[in-house]
């Protein structure tokens, strides 16, 4: 049987959409809940999504049609990366700055290590862990600012994000062993219709109160706009892709990532302080990307060397 073959440039393109683009979405989440409930919003957003990716799916001659393990894992996977995973995000947002929210989930990466290493035995690289330490590092110089953790809700906000984190590293996990739809488009369309439904159900259940986008304020207009097409259609869909041809613990590197790009961006649209520990604290978690990466080019290494790096 005939696997797929792994494109350079779509993992380069891939990789520029869950560190940049996704690093962006903390932005539009922030603004776009400051007038509409957490859980209308996310399942608006997804089903949305999911629509527009069927749409899309049929007109370039993809087949929607799939086996019943393969929507039971699509449903599975949705749940963990978008009803809960992203959904009690957006909820945690009332009580953080977006910046935080995307710190805080910066320690992903150590998640997904000690999950391998726990689930699937695979023992970890030095220089991951030598990567993981200066993640965590900057996390705190991060989190240890009085002017951070002080706020009024904060630590529910934190213990919530946490919780959704290992949902997402969980879930990283899940779907690179899957039986998922082979079309990573279709793939994502399922998991996105699914989990839209569930948060819409969920967002009935709390009884919080809907309304029509005609009533939005502009700026809220464009934040779910953003959200359709690149947050959900563009940066999941890649997400979905390097899951199948890069390692977790590589894809994870984007949540070091992210929170810079939240960041700065929280900082220049909504005012969000940025400190010298913050800039400090940063640069120590971009260099734990570098040595994370790093394990990469001594594998392709080792590959013209003769030598094996163990597993």
């Amino acid at each position: 049987m005939a696997t797929m073959q792994r494109n350079t440039v779509l993992v380069v393109l891939s990789f520029f959409a869950i560190y940049f683009i996704w690093g962006s979405t903390f932005l539009w989440n922030k603004i776009a809940v400051t007038e509409l409930p957490a859980f209308m919003l996310a399942g608006i957003r997804f089903f949305t999504a999911g629509c527009l990716i069927f749409i899309i799916s049929k007109l370039l001659g993809f087949s929607l049609k799939i086996t019943k393990q393969q929507f039971k894992n699509t449903f599975i996977a949705g749940f963990l990366f978008l009803t809960f995973g992203n959904g009690v995000v957006v909820w945690a947002l009332n009580y953080v700055d977006s910046g935080f929210a995307a710190l805080e989930i910066s320690a992903q990466p150590l998640v997904v290590l000690l999950m391998m290493r726990i689930l699937q035995g695979k023992k970890i690289q030095p220089m991951s862990v030598i990567g993981v330490i200066l993640g965590v590092s900057g996390i705190f110089l991060l989190v240890s600012q009085k002017t951070i953790i002080t706020q009024e809700g904060a630590l529910l906000g934190m213990a919530l994000i946490f919780l959704c984190m290992l949902s997402w590293s969980y879930g990283s996990l899940f779907v690179g062993k899957a039986i998922l739809p082979k079309n990573f488009f279709v793939n994502t369309g399922y998991q996105m219709i699914s989990s839209g439904i569930s948060l819409l159900v969920i967002s009935t259940l709390l009884g919080e109160v809907w309304s029509s986008p005609s009533v939005w304020s502009l700026r809220v207009q464009w934040s779910m706009v953003l959200l359709i097409i690149f947050g959900s259609i563009v940066t999941f869909t890649a997400f979905n892709y390097l899951l199948r041809f890069v390692s977790p613990e590589k894809v994870a590197t984007s949540s070091y990532v992210n929170p810079i790009i939240a960041m700065i961006l929280g900082w220049y649209f909504l005012n969000e302080q940025i400190t010298l520990q913050s800039i400090v604290a940063s640069t120590v978690l971009l260099t734990g990307v570098y040595f994370i990466n790093t394990k990469k080019r001594l594998t392709v290494f080792s590959r013209f060397s003769g030598k094996k790096i163990p597993k």
